[in-house]
């Protein structure tokens, strides 16, 4: 009864979420549109030779690891903080048996203003925000679907093994609604995703995140069955200019903010690396650091 109740108010919350993050003046549907740039499911012939692995842990970017001038060439006032990596990691709730545990708020310790940069999807492939990524050393979470981003996962692989440390998860075959499908068929989406991802990249992630941030207990159970330890939601959503919050009006220590890789015409004429140098300013504005997620997962 427990798990139901928990189960029942973890879905609710994540609807909630969705439609506090609809509706802003300038929204361009923040959970995901795939929209024009969707392709249909297709073998794995489209996958390569697996690359080398992402850098580890240890790799993560401390304060400072991007050149001192590289803020100005991307339109900010100051260099972007970074949280080091913890010494150990923070204590989440443990995983009910045979589910992956659901995140939507890294517990960091009192006092420590730190937020989580994620982006989801892949159906943008901005040159320019490679170069903006790799001078800033942005570590960024990826959760990439394959029918949008398999098109050129090299340009994942880039921004992956840019010296930020960032990483590469999982985000469905084909982007569905989980909560309309029944238990073997979101196995399939979690399950083929991570076969792929391994087979191009060369490992299994073990975060997820359900599009729309829907799920229900059989995504938990997909999800665990298909090697996720965690599934990560999110608390904030980035539009165009500003951020959407699912409660309160500012940042709160340990969000993990959600954006996507998106170009002009989502966003309403303005490029991915301007929505992310808003981004970054707001972030800045709240007087807050940019950790690695995976560094407290």
């Amino acid at each position: 009864m427990n798990h139901t109740r928990r189960l029942v108010a973890g879905t609710l919350a994540a609807g909630a979420l969705a439609l506090s993050l609809t509706g802003c003046g300038d929204s361009v549907e923040p959970i995901e549109r795939l929209g024009r740039k969707t392709t249909q499911e297709t073998p794995d012939t489209a996958s390569a030779t697996p690359s080398p692995a992402a850098p580890s842990a240890a790799g993560s970017p401390a304060a400072g690891g991007a050149s001192d001038e590289a803020y100005k060439k991307w339109g900010l006032t100051a260099p972007v903080q970074y949280a080091p990596k913890p010494a150990q990691k923070p204590s989440l709730p443990q995983a009910e048996a045979g589910r992956a545990r659901v995140v939507d708020r890294i517990p960091v310790p009192a006092g420590e203003k730190t937020v989580f940069l994620t982006f989801d999807d892949g159906a943008e492939k901005d040159p320019e925000f490679l170069k903006m990524a790799a001078d800033l050393k942005l570590p960024i979470s990826m959760f990439l679907t394959d029918s949008v981003a398999s098109a050129d996962y090299g340009h994942f692989e880039e921004l992956r093994d840019n010296g930020s440390a960032s990483t590469i998860n999982n985000h469905t075959l084909t982007h569905p609604n989980l909560k309309t499908l029944p238990f073997a068929a979101q196995k399939h989406q979690i399950c083929g995703q991570q076969d792929r991802l391994e087979k191009r990249f060369g490992q299994r992630p073990p975060l997820f995140r359900p599009p729309f941030g829907n799920y229900n207990d059989d995504t938990l159970r997909a999800a665990s069955e298909c090697g996720v330890s965690s599934v990560v939601l999110w608390r904030v959503s980035m539009q165009i200019s500003n951020f959407q919050y699912a409660e309160g009006s500012a940042l709160k220590p340990g969000d993990i903010i959600l954006a996507h890789f998106r170009g002009p015409s989502e966003l309403k004429g303005s490029t991915e690396t301007q929505m992310t140098t808003r981004m970054l300013q707001r972030i800045q504005e709240q007087g807050y650091r940019i950790g690695r997620l995976e560094d407290y997962l």
